[in-house]
């Protein structure tokens, strides 16, 4: 670290961590194919601006945070909704015994393990994520565990503008759209 960083406090921004906005989180939620009913997975789920939506839409969220103090914050926030709050880490994400929708906004540098493991099932039923820009592209183009990504369809949905997070992060964001074939 450059001496003129040290000592200085870390930012959101230097840690990575950049919630996205609740106006945009129901825009996310409004373009994925969540019905009532649904069990749905926010991995990642920071604040829950992805899982109040998705409540408000009737789906049963499994709200996936590793962080302790924002996964205790979710419990409290969501105490009297259908969320389970799981306080887990993405990289060993074990996946439910049923058939799933995801919702996420996962850490960007864990983009490829995810979406890996939940091409790795015949019980994801669709998934939207937002990631770089670039990366929703590459992994469109050439989704990891290609013997498994032949059952599902992906593409590039709306591009999520820098200001759709607070902070805002150093690139722009889309919706990789994934579906069964």
């Amino acid at each position: 670290m450059p001496a003129s960083e040290q000592g200085r406090r870390a930012s959101r921004r230097d840690w990575g961590w950049h919630p996205l906005r609740a106006d945009w989180a129901a825009r996310v939620v409004e373009g994925a194919p969540v019905r009532a009913g649904d069990l749905v997975l926010d991995l990642g789920a920071g604040t829950g601006a992805l899982t109040a939506p998705l409540l408000d839409a009737g789906a049963r969220v499994v709200a996936v945070e590793l962080h302790p103090g924002r996964a205790a914050a979710l419990r409290r926030r969501f105490a009297d909704a259908p969320v389970r709050v799981v306080a887990h880490d993405l990289a060993d994400l074990r996946l439910p015994g049923r058939p799933f929708r995801v919702v996420s906004n996962p850490p960007y540098q864990l983009s490829t393990a995810v979406l890996r493991t939940l091409l790795s099932t015949d019980r994801l039923l669709s998934a939207d994520l937002v990631l770089q820009a670039g990366a929703a592209r590459r992994l469109a183009a050439a989704p990891p565990g290609a013997r498994h990504a032949r059952r599902f369809v992906l593409d590039v949905g709306p591009p999520v503008p820098r200001r759709a997070f607070h902070p805002p992060p150093r690139v722009d964001s889309a919706v990789l759209r994934v579906r069964r074939r």
